[in-house]
Order: structure tokens, then sequence, then C-alpha cells
């Protein structure tokens, strides 16, 4: 039982929580393999089901919305199919979708993953193909993108940039996020698989135990090391800590004020898909920081609701029930 991290989950409910960056709508494609090609060697899948999800950014924004938050989605569609699935999916959930804006000259980003299975076989993914946007965003957008941005912000109460390196976040969205956030108070974090160092002075920074060695240009292979790379990156990153998950090791996270905290696995069951834990991870800590959670109470909640996503096949989203209900546990 853990009453002091329920009653922070209780007040996530309508904390106001921006989240911008690459928005990605995950398609799933299902069916069962009835034979082999005539026309070449591969297999004949008869499709059964099409679903799409919120993938990238829009599962942040999503398990923000889920957890009980209010989600502001900031960021650059296409006007496709891919769009208009994923802006319904969020506003299904009560996302603030204003700041989504569509351009006709760019394609929103999708990630088709084929699930084929038959009668006497396991469902697995077969292929995934991906459709990339990576031209730079035009002039008008970016400008309609900062309008919002300097709009919203003195409403917000966190702050979520989620980069997944198709070039949502500009250098100057960037710079206004990062002024605005220092001038109003807003808690502020970053995701970036690709450019971390672009994002000096956000006051929190999501890596995983790879990219931070990526990050610092080292081998990370014990807990000394590690601690000495931690270190390291937050000097260079100017932040106030960094979070670093750790795949069956739990998490640790490490505060500028030199206190460390590790946080092991909360349920060491089963992982079926590790698809999105990390956006359930940042979307949580987030929420938590925004209701006034210590630092190291936003990691734990997050490592709890992490440890849910992991369980659930494809990206997924975590609601503020089950999280309320492990804790309960």
């Amino acid at each position: 039982m853990k009453p002091e991290l329920i009653d922070f989950v209780e007040k996530f409910k309508g904390k106001r929580i921006l989240i911008i960056g690459d928005m990605i709508a995950d398609i799933y494609l299902k069916g069962d393999i009835s034979r082999i090609s005539r026309e070449a060697p591969v297999l004949v899948l008869i499709e059964s089901e099409e679903k799409t999800v919120a993938g990238g950014a829009a599962n942040v924004v999503n398990n923000v919305a889920t957890l009980g938050g209010k989600a502001f989605a900031v960021g650059i569609l296409g006007e496709d199919k891919g769009a208009l699935n994923l802006k319904q999916i969020l506003e299904e959930n009560n996302v603030n979708t204003e700041g989504m804006f569509c351009d006709q000259n760019r394609k929103t980003i999708t990630k088709t993953r084929v699930i084929a299975g038959g009668r006497a076989t396991v469902s697995q993914q077969v292929v995934r193909i991906d459709r990339e946007c990576n031209e730079v965003i035009s002039e008008i957008y970016e400008k309609e993108l900062m309008n919002y941005i300097q709009m919203v912000m003195p409403q917000m109460q966190g702050v979520v940039m989620s980069d997944y390196g198709s070039g949502t976040i500009t250098p100057k969205i960037r710079d206004l996020i990062l002024s605005l956030s220092k001038e109003y108070d807003i808690p502020s974090i970053i995701d970036s698989r690709y450019a971390i160092f672009n994002f000096v002075g956000t006051d929190y920074v999501k890596q995983n135990d790879a990219e931070l060695a990526s990050a610092v240009g080292y081998k990370i292979d014990n807990e000394e090391i590690l601690y000495k790379a931690a270190q390291e990156f937050l000097v260079k990153m100017q932040a106030k800590g960094i979070l670093v998950t750790r795949g069956e090791k739990g998490m640790t996270l490490f505060e500028a004020n030199g206190d460390v905290h590790n946080i092991p696995v909360s349920d060491k069951s089963e992982v079926f898909d590790v698809s999105g834990a990390g956006d359930t991870c940042v979307a949580t800590f987030i929420t938590a920081l925004a209701t006034g959670a210590m630092p190291s109470q936003a990691a734990e909640l997050s490592n709890f609701a992490s440890g849910i996503a992991v369980r659930k096949m494809g990206t997924a989203t975590v609601s503020d029930e089950e999280l309320i209900a492990v804790l309960k546990r």
C-alpha cells in the first residue's frame, strides 16, 4: 500500500500538461496466413483487423489523458487518413487538439505493423512499414505553433518535449518553450532519442541506459560508470534531474543536488511489449510533478505506471484507476 503516492494520483485530474513533438499514427494490421503466394515466395495474409493507436508524442498525450490530466497536444500532421484517425483517438480522451495543425504539404508519420498468425501458430509481427516526414516545418506553421504555445503556456502546469527525430521541435520553438517554462515556473521534461544536447536547460531529462551511453560517448557496464555518466550528463544539460530507465533493473533518478534514487522494477511478472513504455514514464512523471510531488515520488509513480504498460501488447496507455489499483497492492 502506497497511500502518499495514491494521494498524488488522485490529484492528476485536470492537471494541464502541454505536449509538443512528433505525432505518430501507429497502425496495426492483423490477419491470418492463408497460403504461399503464386506471384512470389511470400505469405498471403487475409486481413482481419486494422487498428490505429497514438504513437510517438501522441502516445505521451494519450497517457496524460488516460491518467486523468488535461492534455494539450501540439504538433504538425498531414491532411490524410492518419491525421484524421489520430485526432479522433485523442479527442475521444478529451485531449485539446487545437494545437495540432494540418499541413497539406506534409505526410502524417505512420508506423504500420503487420501482425500475422494462424490457427496453430502464435501471432507475431512480420514486417513494419514506416512513412517518415523529415522535411523542415514551413515558417508559416512554425509561427502557428509558436503563437499557440505563447497563448496557452500561462495556463500550463507541466510541459513535455517528445522528440522522435522528425523535426517538429525547431530551435525557435524549443527556445520559446524553455523561456516560457522558466518565466511561468512550469516544470519541463525532454525525451529525445537523437539530439538531446539541443535541449540544454530543460528541467528534467528522460533517457534509457543505451541513450545515456551514446550521449556521453562511452560504454556503461557497471554502477560506478553509470553514476559518473549521469553526473557528467547533468552538468552538460544544466538540468535539475535525469531519469534513467534501465530495463530489468528499474529506474534511477539522478538529481543535480547529488541525490540518487534507485527504483527497482515494481512487478517482475512477464513483460509482453515495451513499445511506448517510455512515453508512459514521461507522462506520469510530468503529471506527478504538476501535482506537487517530489521528483523522487514522481519517478516512483512512473516506475509503477511503466510496469503496467509493458504488460500490455502494442503501444498502450495506463489509466489512473489502474495505477491506483497497483499502488493499493
